[in-house]
């Protein structure tokens, strides 16, 4: 009985997908120490290279209940207001729309809106295969001349508005650094 099951498999052909995908070396570590718009540090984030993407884990304190929208961007400074973080890392060209659910989406510092408790603390992991920590690999390189910050607004993401997905303020900033 089993022959006759293995004469009956099919040969299916390989896919060709193109260009090989390129992965990173994992391992690479950075940091971000998150401030307030006072300048009080309110928490931390880790930075974990892995093959085909970043792990970052956030822990920050002080934020309103609820959901807020959480980004990449793309210069490494965190004067409040926290415009000095620039917009978000979106080096492609064209330049792709904000929002992971936007169908033209997602601009490479869009990130997954983290949720504060009703004490105000966040404890989240994300992932983003759209930034990388690794010399080399696939996504943004946030080790640039000018760095890259993590910012955390005020709302939550819909993740398809222009330019912000309705996120408002930014209120809170950390630059990201290597460990």
């Amino acid at each position: 009985p089993l022959i006759a099951l293995l004469g009956g498999c099919v040969s299916v052909p390989a896919i060709e997908y193109g260009e090989p995908f390129v992965r990173a070396a994992p391992g690479d570590f950075g940091e971000a120490t998150l401030l307030d718009s006072t300048g009080a540090t309110v928490g931390r984030a880790i930075l974990t290279q892995g093959a085909t993407g970043l792990l970052i884990r956030i822990e920050a304190e002080g934020l309103t209940p609820g959901w807020h929208g959480a980004h990449i961007h793309a210069t490494g400074q965190c004067t409040a207001p926290f415009t000095s973080a620039g917009g978000h890392i979106n080096h492609g060209d064209p330049k792709a729309p904000h929002g992971l659910l936007n169908a033209g989406g997602p601009d490479d510092g869009d990130l997954p809106s983290v949720f504060a408790d009703a004490s105000g603390r966040v404890r989240a992991e994300v992932f983003t295969t759209r930034a990388r920590i690794a010399r080399d690999g696939p996504g943004q390189w946030l080790w640039d001349a000018d760095g890259s910050a993590l910012v955390i607004h005020a709302s939550m993401d819909d993740q398809t508005s222009q330019p912000i997905g309705g996120a408002g303020d930014r209120v809170v900033c950390g630059v990201m650094a290597a460990g």
